[in-house]
């Protein structure tokens, strides 16, 4: 550069674009390191606005990239919304309605066996990846069904075994086989993630997810470091509320919920600790400037409000309140994506994976009927030509519950008489308290939604 010429200086800068092009085409595909918790909600964490329960190294993510202010799962319950999450298709789509256990229990709490056999020939963004030269891997939870063998062109495996949920001495299946384990459950993942990024290089590609437990239930187990961090907390900020009478799972942690949400705030700071074990490893093996670094939960949770303690099981009925749908969606890429971006648009579990498609360059599937779209240029903070205008409208489906919310209102239906429905206004009642369903007031409001919520319904079996 420091022997060009003027002349050749100008054309340089004239054919500039080109060469950026030329030189994006040559970048190599950026790494995916995707931190999953399980049963956390966006307002328990610090950069959501929570004073009480102390999540640093979270917070610094989120200052460290984009955070989007309205991220919603499309089910409120585990197996189907990590479903959704990594193939992009609605459980009305991909079958598993709701979480997966040996044991359902009948009406109104049902559970699901297993997932449907059709459930198989899902494509999840581990086979995309796979098929563009990734190397992929997963430590954690799965719960979507062949929980020691996952499949998907998963390389590298550490998953819980399906037997009993334990923060101590965990049974794991390593790469198929089972193991017992000696040691805290996080901190096991954590190594384990660890042990699979040093096994990697800058020549390959790789796509990584962590699915913790943390903050799911039991809430014993945690170092003891954690819970002394809360043992005078009372958690005045949180709203929490009597225990409602259609409290339904989990419903016992309301009859003393000040103790409980001690040890569920224990365990959330002990995930949050182990934010800057993942990012040192990726610096000290090169990799951290070539990967995207995406933190989420898989659905949200009540933790007392409404007086309801756990997630769209808490009541009876289902439930799609705010802070059940609600959860993280923090994404940091060194030079790529700016830095302290707080980001409004209402974006969707069913629309993560036709982002992360475009982030790494790897083309979506064209035959599965996918109702969500790629909020890349959202998280990069490139301006939207019209044809591209995010529109500010989300869905969302849990057996008979169904939701449709836009940047002011919520409407959610209940079929087959099971329970009434719902029409809130969030700019006046952000807490959900006053149902306005059948207020003439908004009526022309309503049948919008409903129109909308048709139409998702129609879009999904095209």
């Amino acid at each position: 550069m420091n022997q060009q010429t003027r002349r050749s200086f100008f054309a340089t800068a004239a054919s500039a674009p080109l060469l950026a092009q030329r030189k994006s085409a040559a970048r190599p595909r950026p790494n995916v390191v995707l931190v999953l918790a399980d049963d956390l909600p966006a307002w328990f964490l610090g950069c959501y606005g929570n004073q009480e329960v102390k999540t640093p190294n979270i917070d610094r993510l989120a200052a460290a990239g984009t955070r989007f202010l309205n991220n919603f799962v499309c089910t409120p319950i585990c197996s189907p919304s990590r479903a959704t999450l990594f193939t992009g298709r609605t459980p009305r789509q991909h079958g598993i309605e709701d979480f997966l256990t040996e044991n359902p229990i009948a009406e109104p709490a049902q559970g699901q066996k297993a997932p449907p056999p059709s459930f198989a020939s899902e494509i999840m963004l581990s086979d995309l990846l796979a098929g563009a030269g990734y190397r992929c891997a997963y430590v954690g939870k799965w719960h979507m069904g062949n929980d020691v063998s996952p499949g998907h062109h998963l390389s590298y495996t550490y998953t819980m075994s399906g037997g009993s949920r334990r923060y101590t001495d965990p049974e794991m299946a390593l790469n198929g086989s089972v193991v017992k384990e000696k040691g805290y459950l996080t901190e096991l993942m954590t190594r384990r993630a660890l042990e699979f990024l040093d096994q990697q290089s800058k020549s390959e590609p790789f796509f990584l997810t962590i699915g913790y437990l943390n903050p799911h239930t039991p809430y014993d187990g945690h170092p003891q470091k954690y819970y002394d961090m809360y043992a005078d907390c009372n958690f005045a900020t949180f709203g929490i509320q009597p225990k409602a009478p259609n409290a339904l799972r989990e419903a016992h942690f309301m009859d003393d919920p000040v103790p409980n949400l001690r040890r569920a705030a224990a365990a959330v700071t002990a995930l949050d600790d182990q934010i800057p074990a993942l990012q040192r490893k990726l610096i000290e093996r090169g990799l951290f400037d070539n990967t995207i670094f995406v933190f989420t939960g898989d659905n949200g949770y009540l933790h007392g409000r409404h007086g309801l303690w756990s997630k769209g099981h808490a009541s009876n009925p289902i439930n799609m309140y705010e802070e059940v749908m609600q959860v993280p969606m923090i994404w940091s890429w060194p030079g790529r994506i700016p830095t302290q971006v707080v980001r409004p648009e209402l974006v969707s579990f069913y629309d993560f994976l036709p982002t992360i498609c475009e982030a790494t360059g790897v083309d979506a599937p064209k035959d599965r009927n996918l109702v969500g779209r790629s909020y890349f240029p959202v998280v990069a903070n490139r301006p939207l030509t019209k044809a591209e205008r995010w529109r500010d409208l989300v869905f969302g489906q849990f057996r008979y519950t169904e939701m449709a919310r836009d940047n002011r209102y919520k409407l959610i239906v209940r079929h087959g008489g099971k329970g009434p429905n719902e029409l809130y206004d969030l700019r006046q009642d952000p807490r959900e308290r006053v149902n306005q369903f059948d207020n003439q007031a908004y009526v022309t409001i309503k049948q919008y939604l409903l129109k909308e919520l048709e139409g998702w319904r129609a879009r999904q079996r095209a």
